[in-house]
């Protein structure tokens, strides 16, 4: 596994204080993807994997899909928060060495309905990885429930950036 010189020269950080997530795409049968994230890295394994690296507080989104000959049998979407080193984080299949998770759902309904308030954000011209991990711990809590999230505000990410700005 050979990391691409030109963006490991680069890093923000020691590529021990990294998260890395790997994806996977056998088409049509185990399909690993970020729907949304800053990667730092990227390191090809081959036709059909690869490893994308993330500094550590950076947020990211995480869809893993698998089908077999009946159809779906895994539709899952995380959000996650990059760990530093020495905090502590959950374990998730496929990122290394984890994460804070502020977002867990599975099966396709409530999967679509976790890309429908990512769009929701990216509409009012927020990065999602920019968004409050408040509002995706919300999102979560909200679909969990059976519930509908409420949307994301422009006064609610302009709270969340005089608050990150104010704990820095």
């Amino acid at each position: 596994m050979m990391a691409n010189p030109a963006f490991t020269e680069a890093l923000p950080c020691s590529p021990d204080a990294l998260t890395a997530v790997e994806l996977t795409w056998l088409e049509k049968r185990v399909e690993h993807w970020i729907r949304f994230g800053r990667d730092v890295s990227e390191t090809i394994i081959d036709r059909r994997r690869r490893v994308l690296s993330f500094a550590p507080n950076t947020i990211f989104a995480f869809v893993r899909w698998a089908s077999n000959d009946y159809g779906t049998v895994v539709s899952r979407i995380d959000i996650v928060r990059a760990i530093a080193p020495g905090e502590a984080y959950q374990t998730l299949p496929f990122v290394r060495p984890g994460g804070e998770i502020l977002l867990r759902i599975s099966g396709w309904p409530k999967v679509e309905r976790v890309f429908a308030a990512i769009d929701a954000v990216e509409a009012l011209g927020v990065d999602p990885a920019d968004a409050a991990p408040d509002h995706w711990r919300h999102v979560h809590n909200r679909l969990g429930a059976g519930y509908e999230p409420r949307p994301y505000s422009r006064d609610q990410h302009r709270a969340w950036l005089l608050r990150r700005r104010v704990l820095s």
